[in-house]
Parts: structure tokens; sequence; C-alpha cells
């Protein structure tokens, strides 16, 4: 009889360890960080580090101010993220035509539409020197093409409608094309054809340099961990060609639309303007959209995290007219048809459960269901009533963090919880957290009432037993001794950054996503202690067979 044939454990089972960075941070010099020699390097700085994992946010189209969690497209890679440098190696650019402006060159910040503006000059010259071209590069591309046809085609049409269009959104555009109607697709196919092999091509490009980066990834024992929003943007190419699949009214206006409610800090709750899915629409077609991203992006990524996990049980629909998010209803979402099919189609994909928010016990239930780890926030470890995102309380299927691409950095929230500490003292006449501390683990304090906030940065202390004076490395090794299997730093806080890098206020249109950092920040020193406290804490990646 021949032995069984082992199994591996699931990757997110395993002690490991990751560095969270967004490609658009890397340095360079064309506006945002891309997949090409820096990306590589930073792959040997976390094989140097003793991390398994390198963390991104979507990888898909970002959005005008760079927002990647209101991609046109579910399924495509983002222009932005292609390397020019890598064009020229191909031979498809000279390096007169990557010559970047002073502006672009190497920009402390990320430039979304200037850089948006060159690169897409530079890929079109690329694309004429690529469609010269013949042989085995081509035969490539034309399998690519046939291979994701189920997304590139409609997405590529709908790229060189909304050019035609100047711009204007689909729902903008002739009702003919509006409907997306087939008679009207096939005559804008024929019309736009050179436009539409140009957005082929870029996709092409994407996925050759993805794959090659993924392929350093593996060499070096590092794996990609990425990221699924739940929801798609209203003017998509997702939408756009699969209209039925949405709550939209017959002339393609929302019907029901995305967001959350009213609570302490948004008297109007927030729109996030998204169309609701039509999920007995999904229902009937056995989730084969759904099922066709995940397969796609578990294709890029050897995990994913799935951002709003919690709306996958129930989310806040609210009417497609309405300016705020005020006067909405919950509805119920079929989360577990929804995983059922994916498992059955797709096996058990490494998944990481966005769980952060109101819970609910039927998201916990379903979160459970499926053994996706979920995700815990050490930033609010010490906050009163912390006890689900304290170290000593987490179970090991769950990932933490010291704070994610939400939250300020590690440094800037220790600086802002002490300005926030000496704010309420003065306020109350002086009283301090000693008090407050003691109060908070039910000794009297035999004081009057102090604002149960106060005496945060002393419990933080007590129980990470330090001075503060290096607070993220102390985060950073409460993350990593936790008991949970996976544990997540932003490179900013190995950086020890402030609040001025970090990457996104949530609720604010302007000012996100820009932070990149220098070459020059990087060093061996860090890619040591790293390396020891991954060690120390048995976080190390197993040694290749």
């Amino acid at each position: 009889m021949k032995p069984r044939a082992r199994t591996a454990p699931p990757l997110l089972s395993q002690r490991s360890a990751g560095i969270l960075l967004h490609p658009t941070s890397l340095p360079g010099p064309h506006g945002v960080g891309d997949l090409g020699r820096a990306a590589h390097g930073f792959v040997d700085f976390l094989a140097a580090s003793g991390m398994t994992w390198w963390q991104m946010l979507p990888i898909t189209p970002p959005d005008r101010v760079g927002g990647p969690y209101s991609s046109d497209s579910a399924f495509a890679g983002s222009p932005l993220l292609i390397s020019l440098d890598a064009l020229v190696e191909e031979g498809l650019l000279t390096r007169a035509d990557i010559a970047a402006p002073r502006a672009l060159d190497d920009a402390p910040e990320a430039r979304y539409p200037a850089a948006l503006a060159f690169r897409t000059r530079a890929l079109k010259r690329a694309y004429r020197a690529f469609a010269a071209r013949t042989g085995d590069t081509l035969h490539q591309y034309d399998a690519f093409c046939a291979e994701h046809a189920y997304w590139l085609d409609s997405d590529a049409l709908y790229r060189a409608l909304r050019e035609e269009s100047r711009g204007k959104s689909w729902f903008r555009w002739p009702a003919a094309l509006r409907t997306a109607s087939r008679p009207a697709r096939a005559a804008a196919l024929r019309r736009l054809s050179e436009r539409v092999a140009y957005h082929r091509f870029v996709q092409f490009e994407f996925d050759r340099q993805w794959r090659r980066l993924r392929s350093h990834c593996a060499e070096r024992g590092v794996r990609l961990m990425g990221d699924i929003p739940i929801f798609v943007a209203y003017d998509s190419s997702d939408v756009w060609a699969r209209q039925e699949l949405f709550a939209l009214t017959p002339d393609g206006r929302r019907r029901w639309q995305t967001g959350v409610p009213p609570d302490d800090f948004n008297r109007n709750g927030q729109l996030w303007e998204h169309p609701l899915y039509d999920w007995n629409a999904h229902q009937k077609e056995r989730f084969a959209w759904w099922i066709a991203r995940f397969r796609h992006t578990l294709a890029q990524f050897d995990a994913v995290r799935i951002d709003h996990f919690l709306g996958f049980a129930r989310c806040w629909a609210v009417p497609g007219h309405h300016r705020t998010a005020l006067r909405g209803q919950w509805r119920p979402a079929p989360g577990r048809e929804l995983f059922d099919a994916v498992r059955h189609a797709l096996g058990r994909p490494e998944v990481i459960a966005e769980d952060l928010g109101e819970v609910t016990p039927e998201a916990i239930a379903l979160r459970e269901r499926y053994g996706f780890p979920g995700m815990r926030i050490l930033h609010w470890a010490f906050n009163p009533g912390a006890a689900y995102h304290q170290p000593h309380n987490f179970p090991a299927d769950s990932v933490v963090y010291t704070g994610t691409h939400d939250n300020d950095t590690t440094v800037g929230w220790w600086k802002s919880l002490q300005e926030m500490e000496r704010r309420l003292r003065r306020a109350s006449g002086g009283r301090g957290g000693v008090a407050s501390s003691r109060r908070q683990t039910g000794v009297p304090s035999g004081s009057a009432k102090v604002d149960p906030r106060l005496g945060t940065t002393a419990r933080a202390r007590a129980y990470m037993n330090t001075d503060a004076r290096e607070i993220h490395w102390d985060m950073i090794r409460l993350a990593m001794a936790s008991p949970a299997n996976t544990a997540i730093v932003p490179l900013q806080d190995v950086l020890g950054l402030d609040t001025r890098h970090r990457m996104n206020i949530p609720g604010t249109p302007r000012g996100n996503w820009k932070w990149r950092f220098d070459a020059g920040q990087l060093r061996e020193s860090h890619a040591r202690r790293l390396r020891a406290l991954a060690a120390t804490y048995g976080r190390l990646p197993a040694p290749s067979a």
C-alpha cells in the first residue's frame, strides 16, 4: 500500500509574520511605486528579515485620488503599477521615453494624476512597438487574452468607450451603450478595435510583470497577501457589463447604494455610494461572478483579506437617490450560500476576514463556519473594555496588526494618546491617570468622575513593561509574541514614522494614499531586528525542502 500523500497545513495556521506595504509606497522615478526593481528589492528585504508575508492593498486601478477601494474593475491590474524600466529592458521603450519630469522623479508623495498621464503616454508608445512584433511574445499575448476573456473583453471595451466619451461615466453614455446591448457593443468593438487592443496589452504587461514578481517571491520564500473589497465602484466595467447583478433601475441608476448607519462620529452615517448587489441574481447563477473573482485573485496571491467581511452577513442599504446614509435599512446577505459555492469550486482558500466594526453574532458565526481568521488591532488593546483586542485573549486563528492602513502610525497613535491625556487632565483640574487606572480595574478610586480614556498610556506601559521610548518596537514585539498565528506590521511602524506618514484617514476625501518611503530609510539594522523577533517568537519561515 502506498503511503498517503501529506497535505500541507493551511498557510494561515502556521506561525508567521509579515509587512503591510502597498506597492505605490515604494520608491522610484515615475510618481508612484511599481512592480519594478524597488518591489524586487523589497522582497529581498522581507526574506532577510525572516518575514513570510508581503501584504498589499487592492492592486486594481485606483480612483482619481489613488483610493484602491473604489476601483473601476474587480479584475484588472493597475496601469500605475507597471514598471516603465521593465519595458525598457523588454525593448519596448528607450531610456529617453521614460525620462520623468522633475515633479515625478522620486516624488516624495504619490502623484496619481500626473503619474497616470505620464505612464499612459509611455504605455501607448510601448504598445506600438509591441504591435509591430512577431513570434512567441504575440502567442503569449493571444493566450493571455483568451484565458482572461471572461473579464478582459468587457473591461478593455469599457475603457475604450470611456476614452471615446472623454471620460464620461457609463451611465451617461447613449442609451444603447449604457445598457451594453450586444449590437452596440459589437459596433463599438469594430470602431475601437485598436484602443481595445491597447488596453488588452496593458493588462498583458501587468500580468507579465506580476508573474515575475511572484516568481522572485517564491525564490526568496516570501508569500503575497492580497485584498478583496466587498463592493465595486458604480462607474466600473463590472457594473456596466453585468448590470443584472446589481441593484439598478432599468435605465442604470442605483436603486440601492452602500454605506454605514449613523454613529457617534458621523451623525449622517457614511455613504459609500457603491451599488448594492442583487443577491437573488447572484444566487441564480450560483455565484459564478464571485467564484471568478476569487479564482482570479487567488491566482495572484497566496492569501487574501476580505475587506468589510461583515457585509456578507448584513449590509446597510440606502435608497439610491439619497445624499446621506441616515435613512437606510439593514438587509441580510447570503454569505453562507456564497462561501459554500466558493469552497465547492475552489477548495479551502486562504482567507482573512476583516471583521472590524459593529460585529454581529451572525457575522461571527459566518467567519467561524469557514475557519477564516479574524483581525485584532493592538492600537485598540488598551482602550476601556478592549478585551477583544488584548493579546492574551487572542485565539491562534487570528491575525494581529499593530495598526492597519486606516490607522495612524504607532508613533503617531502614541503621541496623540499622550496629547489627549494632557488635555483631559487640564480639563479635569489635574486629576491624574492613577485613579483612572484603578477605576478601570474595578478598584474604587475614591475620587470624582474620571474620564475613562485617562490612563490608557499607563495601561499600555504596564502591559508591555516598557518605558515607551521605542513604542513602535514595543508594539511590534507584542504582535510577534502574541498567540495569533499571523502578525502583520505596517512598514511605517518598522521605520518609526509619525502621523505625517499614515496612509489613510477614513472619512476624508483628500490627502490619502500618498505615502512613500525613501530607499535610504530601509536599513539592514531593520532586517536584523525583525528577524531576531521572528526567531524569538517562532515566526521564521520553515526551511525549503
